[in-house]
């Protein structure tokens, strides 16, 4: 996603979430972000439903139509409202980066943030998952939301994404570590003794 596009979903992420606070506190800035991921999973899974959305080719009038008749009674005035602005303005295209900056705004009103855990299946047991939120939590004095992910790649061991850190815990990486010192441990010892031999 583009630096432009992050800027316009959250602009308009802060305008809906603004309104949905004012119209019902919390609760509806809560259930106006469960709409807008809905609605991206409709669009990720329907590519004519997205193109739909994003086609300069279908006119603006025509589209609204189309949403109220089929979203109306489906999502929250308020929700429904801001899609027929997003039209108008041409942004449904930016439907995702909306969300996802809506979601983010929702995690700072209630001290959460998103971590991603990479992992060789993508899968953690109960209680690794239960540590690891713990121990987040201790160390970031947020409540951490997890999202698991797969990374074949790696040959064991975890990663975690938090914003724009990249922690690397794998097994992949300690080997690296260690290769690296004992590449300059060893290196060390030759100067060390060839400077013993040729004193």
């Amino acid at each position: 996603m583009s630096t432009a596009t992050n800027s316009v979903g959250r602009v308009y992420a802060e305008s809906l979430f603004e309104l949905a606070s004012k119209q019902g506190g919390d609760a509806a800035a809560q259930d106006a972000g469960d709409e807008l991921v809905d609605l991206v999973e409709i669009v990720r899974g329907d590519r004519r439903f997205a193109e739909f959305l994003r086609s300069p080719a279908i006119d603006t009038a025509a589209r609204e139509t189309a949403l109220q008749s089929v979203l109306k009674g489906r999502v929250s005035d308020l929700v429904l409202r801001f899609l027929l602005v997003a039209n108008r303005k041409g942004r449904l295209g930016e439907l995702e980066a909306i969300s996802d900056a809506f979601a983010k705004l929702l995690n700072e009103r209630f001290g959460k943030v998103e971590v991603d855990v990479f992992t060789v299946d993508g899968q953690l047991d109960d209680g690794a998952r239960a540590n690891l939120a713990i121990t987040l939590k201790s160390r970031l004095g947020r409540e951490p939301v997890l999202h698991l992910y797969k990374d074949a790649s790696m040959v064991g061991g975890m990663k975690l994404r938090i914003g724009d850190q990249l922690i690397d815990g794998s097994v992949a990486a300690k080997l690296r570590r260690m290769r690296r010192s004992l590449i300059e441990d060893a290196g060390a010892k030759v100067r060390a003794d060839i400077g013993r031999f040729l004193s």
